[in-house]
């Protein structure tokens, strides 16, 4: 769920790979297809998990195997290892690997139009521009503060002026009135600070020249040149389960409370108010996992405000002119 927070970190092409959890296999289908999530079971992977259910997978050809993600989880290197076919994982990670390591990766979609990462703050202390934390102290997580200080360049304010602290993912300093606000999802943290009796305010790095896409959808070379035809089998049958979940947002979180939801110490509230919140940031006119030109330009300058030397030829867009 982030721009590069810990848990999608890419601290090494050649790490050895963590165990992996536990998985979820759809029997039946002629093709074996292992997919790497990038985080735990959540409303992030909804449309997924209803391609699963609804056999969408299947009758596209494919066996699917999926790999649930976690902080230990690095994705990248589960492409490497040969453990998964496909990942999600966050464009910045991915090219640094393919310009400072020679990665033989190939971006072939996002499920993000709009990362969801953002600046959150409470609505009775309201941080709602980049001008708004001079002065202020905003906590982030240490791997992304690279990622605020852009989005202060891009936006003229003076990093000096703005006091930022490490973040550990939790916002009880920020309910405290500890900080003024702190770099997390826009998509849920807002919600886990309602239920605290507080109410939440929050704005988006994207919308503030951080231009850049989230959950992009990863392949090697190897898998786009001989696997092109399960590359598009499961990209047709997982957009159609994206689309069948933003029919109405509320409807299949409950139905998977004791399936993908299972145990994950989320109330299906939380991921009902996710799903709904994540809607807008993923819809695009060219359907869920387009990457227009524009857009895929606007992730190259965004990405250079970080040090990052993003190319086109990083992004292939040929996979997805076939799903029609």
């Amino acid at each position: 769920m982030n721009i590069a927070l810990d848990r999608r970190r890419f601290l090494s092409l050649m790490a050895a790979t963590t165990a992996l959890p536990a998985m979820s296999r759809y029997a039946g289908a002629a093709t074996p297809f292992n997919f790497q999530a990038s985080w735990i079971n959540d409303a992030e992977f909804t449309g997924y998990f209803i391609a699963a259910d609804k056999g969408y997978y299947t009758d596209a050809g494919l066996d699917l195997t999926y790999f649930s993600g976690g902080p230990d989880v690095i994705p990248e290197s589960t492409l490497i290892a040969g453990k998964a076919d496909l990942t999600l994982t966050t464009p910045d990670t991915t090219i640094k690997a393919i310009a400072e390591q020679g990665a033989p990766f190939k971006i072939i979609g996002a499920q993000y139009q709009k990362n969801p990462i953002g600046i959150v703050s409470l609505a009775s202390n309201p941080i709602k521009t980049p001008e708004d934390l001079i002065g202020k102290t905003l906590a982030a997580p240490p791997v992304n503060v690279i990622s605020v200080e852009a989005m202060l360049k891009i936006s003229g304010v003076d990093r000096s002026k703005v006091n930022i602290v490490p973040y550990a993912y939790d916002p009880t300093p920020l309910i405290k009135g500890e900080i003024d606000a702190s770099l997390d999802f826009t998509t849920n943290v807002p919600y886990t600070i309602d239920q605290a009796g507080a109410e939440a305010t929050s704005f988006l790095l994207y919308d503030f020249g951080f231009t850049i896409f989230n959950d992009t959808v990863v392949v090697t070379e190897e898998t786009l040149k001989t696997r092109r035809k399960d590359l598009v089998a499961f990209l047709k049958a997982s957009r159609m389960g994206w689309d069948e979940n933003f029919k109405d947002t509320t409807v299949y979180p409950p139905m998977f409370a004791d399936s993908w939801f299972k145990g994950t110490g989320r109330s299906i509230e939380n991921e009902i108010y996710f799903n709904g919140a994540q809607k807008p940031l993923m819809e695009a006119p060219g359907g869920i996992f387009s990457m227009s030109e524009e857009a895929i330009e606007a992730n190259i300058k965004a990405l250079a405000e970080v040090g990052i030397a993003a190319k086109r030829e990083y992004f292939d867009t040929t996979v997805l002119e076939e799903i029609g």
